[in-house]
């Protein structure tokens, strides 16, 4: 049996350095992370969007963690406890948005603006990309900066949150309970999610009845075993399918009896066929 891994703890950069303000509302910063690393909770009082340029990366805000891959992004919003582990070696590019400008963007209509006050994945588009990686130069947050590069960043910065605005979310988010025993189960499954196919596969390894744990499922998670697991799946196989692996392969990998039936998974869950919600992957 191979050794476990050892993780690496580390602190996040300095925020004052990459502190948003109303003269620069939106801040940039690049990360290269290896694989195993975490980033100890924390939080601050303007909100984050974090991409992956690349690898894949775990992130822990509030009651939900995401598993997002290569372009994927997700928003959080100010004040939430977040954490970052490092699934595949990342370079991570992250925004920090000023909490005047929290609400991405004006004109943004009530009901919409209360989307974002938790935490979501989105798409990042062509023309995102491009952005962040231009924000990143333009916004290094070392030394002084002219008035031109000043100007620079912010017109990139009201770019992006516009193109922020216009982001699609996607349904990649895994709910994490309170109690301690169900939350030893789930987070066995996100490591190795299909190591059991059922219910009572899993709660053999905690020593609990598989009534007991589903109806902790019930209790904490307001939803049963079969669709939190499902949405694991789902974020484990965008994971695989940004390395490059065919999907009969990430359906083999991920317990499916053929490539039809992980077809079908997917079309339940995000509404749309392997081939265009893995595109970006």
């Amino acid at each position: 049996m191979p050794a476990p891994r050892t993780r690496a703890l580390l602190l996040p950069v300095d925020p004052q350095r990459f502190v948003p303000t109303r003269e620069r509302p939106v801040r940039a910063k690049s990360r290269h992370l290896e694989q195993d690393t975490e980033i100890t909770p924390h939080s601050h009082a303007w909100a984050q969007v974090v991409v992956c340029a690349s690898g894949v990366a775990r992130i822990t805000a509030g009651h939900s963690t995401y598993l997002v891959p290569a372009w994927r992004a997700v928003w959080i919003p100010p004040d939430i406890k977040h954490l970052v582990n490092v699934v595949e070696a990342a370079e991570l590019r992250t925004l920090y948005v000023h909490q005047e400008a929290g609400r991405v963007g004006p004109g943004v209509p009530r009901e919409a603006d209360a989307a974002w006050r938790g935490c979501r994945v989105l798409e990042v588009s062509a023309l995102l990309r491009e952005l962040v990686l231009q924000m990143d130069v333009a916004m290094d947050g070392r030394g002084s900066m002219s008035a031109a590069a000043l100007e620079r960043e912010r017109r990139l910065g009201e770019l992006a949150l516009d193109e922020l605005r216009r982001a699609a979310p996607v349904r990649l988010g895994v709910d994490l309970p309170q109690d301690k025993r169900l939350r030893t189960l789930c987070e066995a499954v996100l490591q190795d999610p299909s190591r059991h196919a059922t219910l009572e596969g899993w709660a053999r390894e905690t020593a609990a009845s598989p009534r007991t744990v589903a109806r902790l499922f019930r209790q904490q998670l307001d939803t049963s075993f079969g669709p939190w697991r499902q949405q694991v799946l789902l974020a484990h196989a965008l994971r695989l399918a940004a390395q490059g692996r065919p999907m009969g392969l990430i359906a083999a990998e991920l317990g499916y009896a053929s490539p039809s039936a992980f077809s079908a998974m997917v079309r339940r869950a995000v509404g749309q066929p392997p081939s265009r919600f893995f595109a970006t992957a």
